[in-house]
């Protein structure tokens, strides 16, 4: 089974998506490399984000094996994430 990973679907443009941005950078640094975190530009990227059918941006979705595990809309805090991504760890 592989980690988890954490998409991060944002648009330049967006207020919160640059909220969103640090609070992921500072979750990278505390979990390290048990997750992966891709930052996707939807501008830039809309076959992605119709495959997951982003509507609202900042959206996060969290994978394991291939499979959406969360899908969150809006600023989502630090804490939040992390207790959504620990038991995804092995």
């Amino acid at each position: 089974m592989g980690k988890p990973v954490l998409f991060d679907f944002y648009a330049d443009w967006c207020g919160p998506c640059r909220r969103q941005g640090p609070i992921l950078e500072d979750l990278k640094k505390k979990m390290g490399d048990r997750v992966d975190v891709r930052k996707i530009d939807v501008d830039e990227n809309m076959d992605l984000a119709n495959k997951y059918g982003i509507r609202v941006v900042p959206t996060l979705i969290i994978e394991k094996d291939g499979r959406v595990v969360h899908t969150l809309e809006g600023v989502t805090g630090a804490e939040s994430l992390e207790q959504m991504l620990l038991p995804l760890v092995e």
